[in-house]
């Protein structure tokens, strides 16, 4: 791989499918890297910082081989993938065959023996890289369903590696699991850590149980022995594992975060609240603005919570002239087929509604397909008065907590999917099954009429919970959890 070479041997290296920066030409015309979004870099960032690592990824480029380059005290490790490598790898077995599945099949899988093939030798590709630039005895942290195949790879290459992965979206039941051809494959990688982590108790529990039908290792929760010897997926139907020498890998629950503290530094500055006030006036100063932030995915429940809102104004409960829907929906996946259809079935859907209760100057929903600054964002969560957040199925969902912390205020409130893994933790926010259109219709009018002391209480208690599980905590309980601390010795 072009320039790994050059990095540093580092005790510290981060594996993704992405890189955490993209690249975009500066006012003198050569090429500039800077930050790309995402939850994954926001939470990662803070847990970088102020150490000596590598991040190693995909730029985002296909055919375009990179040299390593570094910003600050990271080396950013490029890893290559032809256009069909992207086509198959990514867009194939990772965003049409794993992602559909993980998420409880609201789109039907699609199973490819091409595109596991391609998933193998990318997912070898970027074990090699993280081999390259980690230091004896190093840790490697391996991120999300990309690179399920990567932490048995590493281990093979560098045995002295403590290694971690962590699960950022759902893992399915063993049954919708038993869909998967290569499932046996994907254990085999996954236990090449020494830490799993997911974002919820029963996504751990799910992986457990999978292992337990189609490998038959012992355990003991959250604990499985994987035998020294383990080379080759087994026989489903052979008898359980007894070895004399094996390694304990933990499956456990380690809930992702974020940075609050940065998250309120922005919320608070002077331009970030001004653009919130010349929000309101923008929407024409409406007495209830709620506010829905996602990805273009079928997984968001965007279509659900429309229909609720375009059903309360429909029944006069809700009038658009005092009420109005923000939905961004940034663009994500816009090759894959269904992605595409999913989008213009919300335009259209956004088209009906406007077009039945819109009002000159005053459209029922803003919709913008786009993706927006930071500022921008935490404007618009202290402009709204509604946050929605209602996922079919989500591993944590950060929007939630980003929204709940840049309400310094205590104003607002947060309407939440119990179908994520942040309804877990903040339980002070309006519960629905995104599914009951009833249920989500008589919360929006619930959070709507909220008076300010029942918001202000619901919102203090989410702030708190927040503040207390930041990111620094999920990551030294993860870092703890790979390398557990020396106990003090005895006086």
């Amino acid at each position: 791989m072009a320039g790994s070479t050059r990095t540093p041997p580092v005790d510290f290296v981060v594996v993704s499918n992405r890189l955490p920066v993209d690249a975009k030409p500066g006012a003198d015309g050569e090429q500039q890297w800077v930050t790309s979004p995402g939850g994954l870099v926001a939470a990662l960032q803070p847990v970088m910082a102020g150490r000596e690592a590598a991040w190693v990824g995909w730029p985002g480029l296909a055919d375009t081989p990179l040299e390593t380059f570094s910003l600050d005290r990271t080396h950013y490790v490029p890893v290559s993938m032809s256009e069909r490598e992207v086509a198959e790898h990514y867009e194939g077995m990772s965003n049409a065959t794993i992602w559909p599945l993980y998420h409880d099949v609201i789109v039907a899988p699609q199973f490819h023996r091409d595109w596991w093939e391609t998933y193998r030798v990318v997912n070898q590709r970027f074990a090699e890289a993280a081999a390259a630039v980690a230091s004896e005895g190093g840790f490697v942290w391996v991120q999300d369903y990309q690179l399920q195949l990567v932490p048995q790879m590493l281990r093979v290459l560098r045995p002295d590696l403590r290694i971690g992965y962590f699960h950022h979206i759902p893992f399915p039941s063993s049954e919708l699991f038993g869909q998967l051809p290569w499932r046996q494959e994907i254990l085999h990688g996954l236990l090449g850590a020494d830490v799993v982590g997911f974002q919820r108790a029963v996504d751990a529990s799910n992986m457990r149980q999978a292992v337990r039908r189609n490998v038959g290792y012992s355990m003991k929760k959250p604990i499985v022995r994987v035998p020294l010897d383990a080379r080759v997926p087994r026989d489903p139907d052979s008898p359980p594992v007894t070895a004399s020498k094996t390694r304990e890998v933990r499956v456990d629950v380690f809930p992702i975060s974020l940075d609050q503290a940065a998250i309120v530094e922005l919320a608070t500055t002077d331009s970030v609240r001004a653009r919130a006030t010349a929000i309101r006036e923008e929407l024409g100063q409406p007495g209830t603005v709620f506010l829905g932030v996602d990805r273009l995915d079928y997984t968001k429940g965007i279509s659900h919570r429309l229909k609720a809102f375009g059903e309360l104004l429909a029944e006069g409960t809700l009038e658009a002239s005092d009420a109005v829907f923000v939905q961004l929906a940034s663009p994500s996946r816009e090759r894959v087929e269904s992605y595409r259809q999913l989008r213009d079935d919300i335009e259209l859907q956004v088209g009906r509604i406007n077009g039945e209760f819109g009002h000159l100057g005053r459209p029922a929903i803003v919709y913008l397909h786009q993706n927006i600054s930071r500022d921008e964002m935490m404007a618009l969560y202290l402009a709204c008065d509604v946050m929605v957040v209602t996922p079919l199925r989500d591993g944590m969902n950060l929007v939630a907590k980003e929204f709940v912390s840049a309400r310094t205020d205590n104003k607002g409130v947060l309407v939440l999917s119990e179908f994520t893994g942040a309804a877990d933790e903040l339980d002070q926010a309006l519960m629905v099954n995104p599914h009951d259109i009833d249920g989500m219709k008589e919360a929006f009018v619930q959070a709507a009429n909220m008076s300010p002391d029942e918001a202000s209480t619901r919102m203090a208690a989410l702030r708190a919970t927040v503040e207390e599980h930041d990111v620094r905590r999920w990551a030294t309980s993860f870092l703890d959890a790979v390398t557990p601390p020396r106990p003090k010795p005895r006086r």
